[in-house]
């Protein structure tokens, strides 16, 4: 790969995003990045993927030098309806994606950021989208995502404006979960996904199935789903193991079975 490497350990995927110097996105970024995505979906031996980006930023954005290649507006939805499918198959991954964000997480580099299940943030941080300082908008569902965490007027701010929010304002909005120090963003982050990776799979993509009809769906119809795989969880192996471990008193070691 070009621009990821991936170090596996204890069922995490540690993937470190690295395209100098801003770690802008582009349309081979973007297409790497849904490959990846893929293997990692795969790959049984990986039930966490930790997003960071190497350098001074998380990503800074789009790639505005490949914006200037572009001559029509159905090439530009092109671009964006791209950007918005690798979102949204972050988003629906059946395994949690994090991002540690550092830096700066601007425009498209914030709708990344966005489509990740849980962000850690650094305290100095930088998140916006400030696409409209250039006379656009976002195109990677930033404008509907951005809302659902920090509410509609904040969001509107932050677009109108163009003015990104810190780290620590992040965590008051609701942007994100966690606000540390640069220095220890990535070892909080890597904790947390190690914690989260001695769940059982099975359990966390049931969540993970929930949490998305909790977009998509009617309070009723998601607790019918509920239900279901409720029952469905409740008869596997892992859940066998957690009960048991529970009685002996003992960590429990889940399968994935």
């Amino acid at each position: 790969m070009e621009f990821f490497r991936v170090h596996k350990e204890e069922f995490v995927a540690d993937v470190t995003f690295s395209r100098p110097p801003a770690n802008a996105l582009s349309s081979a970024v973007l297409k790497e990045l849904s490959s990846l995505l893929d293997e990692l979906e795969a790959d049984e031996n990986v039930r966490v993927v930790l997003l960071h980006g190497e350098g001074r930023f998380f990503s800074a954005g789009a790639d505005i030098k490949e914006f200037t290649t572009i001559k029509s507006s159905e090439e530009a939805a092109k671009l964006a309806r791209a950007g918005q499918q690798v979102m949204e198959r972050i988003e629906q991954l059946t395994k949690p994606v994090i991002a540690a964000v550092h830096g700066a997480a601007l425009g498209g580099g914030l709708e990344l950021a966005m489509s990740c299940h849980v962000r850690i943030v650094s305290e100095n941080a930088k998140l916006g989208l400030p696409e409209l300082q250039l006379g656009i908008i976002p195109g990677f569902a930033g404008t509907q995502r951005l809302p659902r965490y920090v509410g509609f007027s904040k969001a509107a701010e932050m677009m109108w404006t163009s003015e990104p929010i810190t780290g620590t304002e992040a965590v008051q909005w609701g942007l994100a979960s966690k606000a540390v120090p640069e220095e220890q963003l990535l070892e909080e982050a890597k904790k947390l996904a190690k914690k989260i990776a001695q769940k059982s799979p099975i359990s966390i993509r049931a969540t993970l199935q929930l949490l998305n009809a909790f977009k998509e769906k009617s309070f009723q119809e998601a607790v019918r789903e509920e239900a279901e795989l409720f029952g469905s969880v409740f008869t596997t192996e892992d859940a066998k193991e957690g009960v048991q471990a529970f009685i002996e008193k003992r960590p429990p070691s889940f399968q994935g079975k």
